[in-house]
């Protein structure tokens, strides 16, 4: 067995975020702490060869790490109202939307908890929905 089948996703994005070694690794980690204050319920995933997902009822977003940014991506973005204005990437597709964070940025905590739980409260509609 390979290490990503023995470690669980939560092991795994623990070492992401040490990797890191950077601000990339901080806005992680904060991203993610974030994202378990706003949903305690939130389980961690890791997918698609080393991305970081958090799921309830479904995707709610990802964590994504490049050079330059630390993309958080809402699977259902574009269903989401955004009134802090805080989705700034990926604005074109007709489902996701995602928030690009760069170094040295302010995170307005409160507006991201408030999208996160959101992103919720769609999934169990949705999932409610299927269940009919």
């Amino acid at each position: 067995m390979s290490t990503a089948e023995t470690e669980s996703p939560s092991m795994l994005i623990d070492k992401r975020i040490t990797e890191l070694a950077d601000w990339r690794g901080d806005m992680l980690a904060r991203l993610r702490a974030l994202i378990k204050q706003a949903d305690p319920d939130v389980t961690e995933e890791w997918k698609w060869r080393g991305v970081p997902v958090w799921e309830h009822d479904g995707i709610l977003c990802t964590g994504e790490t490049y050079k330059s940014v630390v993309k958080m991506t809402f699977a259902k973005g574009a269903s989401l109202d955004d009134p802090a204005g805080l989705f700034n990437s990926s604005l074109e597709g007709n489902t996701r939307r995602a928030i690009d964070f760069r170094e040295g940025e302010a995170i307005d905590e409160d507006a991201l908890k408030a999208l996160i739980r959101a992103a919720v409260a769609l999934n169990q509609i949705s999932r409610a929905k299927k269940k009919k």
